[in-house]
């Protein structure tokens, strides 16, 4: 039987494709229904920027808020000393207090482009979990939370279970990150209300925890919904490139570069990503997935300039598809593409054509970028490159040079003043 949802919040979550699990949907959908329900993400700060992988979670939060309810992005400050151990071979690398900062300052830049903060019923919070992990008494925390957890029910969870089963080793820290993941809605609730968690379904064992130990401690109703992982149809996990992470920070990745990652997209994925990552219409959505052959392009124009402005703005996109065009369709340079701007002092007497390559970020290595000519897949301003020897000194970089891998991925090689 098809469900009927009353909120305009789950209508968009099961029309879009945001849905996999909730733990109560009709339970949910009355108390959308009814009134204001303030909801949160957890995010932990691993690295200075979030990457494409978390586009879908951000994206649930936005609709949360542009259908009427509060989001709370919690930003994992307490959690990421610890690591979540979901679905990982091996333990997370420690951070230092202060690289968590660093790490918290990076990604606070991308919410701000989708969810508004302001004062107000439906207004954002950002929330970081060590407002109460850093102050926990560890007996009392023993006392008053662990006992509402059983050990054979969490080695149950397929998260760890996995890391069992394959003999690798799971530490008591990490170990310990579900309860503390199940004590952060806990505390939410306590503090601000919070009925919702929401996550990859990844996180659905966590979120589950999280319901039981506030429905034990403080008898409150609160609810779980989890959205499908996302892989791309040739089976790949969203959010890698052949250049590694599609970062959502300028700074860490380029709005060109964001832009070509969603102009690559296969024609498969379209229709889907469309109805994931823009808020065009559905109708509209299925009209530009269902285009064939040369037309689909459009398409992925479309889908690049609608994600790239939500992130970057609308004059980001718009410089990145008018550098596509001069790049693809007139063979120029292109102003906007990735720009690797050298010194003399670098350049010296001459800078082999494999360093410029890796640097510029068109290989991961001198082995790749070698790999890359002999296969004939770079080029030097347009014309073929096939001297992995090459050197090149000021006299040659006096003008921009263009440098390619492949068909669709450039960068450009300047000497700075």
């Amino acid at each position: 039987m098809t469900y009927h949802p009353k909120s305009e919040f789950i209508t968009v979550m099961m029309e879009r494709g945001f849905m996999a699990d909730c733990t109560d949907l009709q339970g949910l959908d009355d108390a959308m229904a009814a009134g204001v329900v303030p909801a949160y993400i957890g995010f932990d700060a691993t690295a200075k920027s979030l990457h494409v992988g978390s586009l879908i979670q951000i994206m649930m939060l936005r609709w949360l808020q542009k259908t009427g309810h509060k989001p709370i992005t919690l930003m994992g400050g307490g959690t990421t000393k610890v690591g979540d151990p979901s679905f990982r071979s091996e333990e997370r690398p420690l951070l230092t207090p202060d690289q968590i900062g660093a790490n918290i300052a990076g990604i606070r830049k991308v919410f701000a482009a989708y969810i508004d903060y302001a004062d107000s019923p439906t207004g954002a919070l950002m929330i970081d979990n060590a407002e109460w992990l850093d102050a926990l008494n560890y007996l009392d925390f023993l006392r008053d939370i662990g006992r509402h957890f059983s050990v054979n029910r969490m080695l149950a969870f397929e998260s760890v279970k996995s890391r069992l089963d394959r003999e690798q080793s799971l530490s008591f820290l990490e170990f310990n990150y579900m309860i503390l993941q199940a004590y952060d809605f806990l505390e939410l609730n306590r503090r601000y209300g919070c009925r919702l968690q929401m996550g990859g379904s990844d996180q659905w064992g966590n979120i589950v925890n999280g319901i039981d130990l506030t429905r034990r401690v403080i008898d409150s109703e609160v609810f779980g919904l989890t959205s499908p992982l996302l892989t791309t149809s040739d089976g790949k996990k969203m959010g890698k490139s052949q250049s590694g992470a599609v970062w959502l920070n300028a700074d860490m990745l380029s709005p060109y570069e964001f832009w070509q990652f969603w102009r690559n997209t296969t024609d498969a994925d379209v229709g889907r990503f469309l109805k994931l990552y823009t808020e065009l219409p559905l109708d509209e959505c299925a009209r530009l997935g269902a285009l064939e052959g040369s037309e689909i392009n459009e398409a992925k124009i479309r889908l690049a300039n609608e994600v790239t402005a939500l992130l970057h703005g609308p004059d980001a996109a718009a410089a990145a598809e008018t550098t596509a065009r001069e790049v693809f369709e007139k063979g120029g340079v292109g102003d906007d593409l990735p720009t690797l701007a050298l010194t003399a002092e670098e350049v010296g007497e001459g800078i082999s054509i494999v360093q410029l390559i890796v640097r510029s970020g068109l290989a991961k290595s001198g082995k790749d970028a070698k790999r890359l000519i002999a296969d004939n897949g770079a080029r030097i301003d347009d014309a073929p490159l096939t001297d992995a020897g090459l050197m090149l000194d000021a006299t040659a970089l006096a003008s921009p040079v263009k440098l390619s891998a492949g068909k669709k991925r450039h960068a450009l090689v300047t000497l700075t003043p």
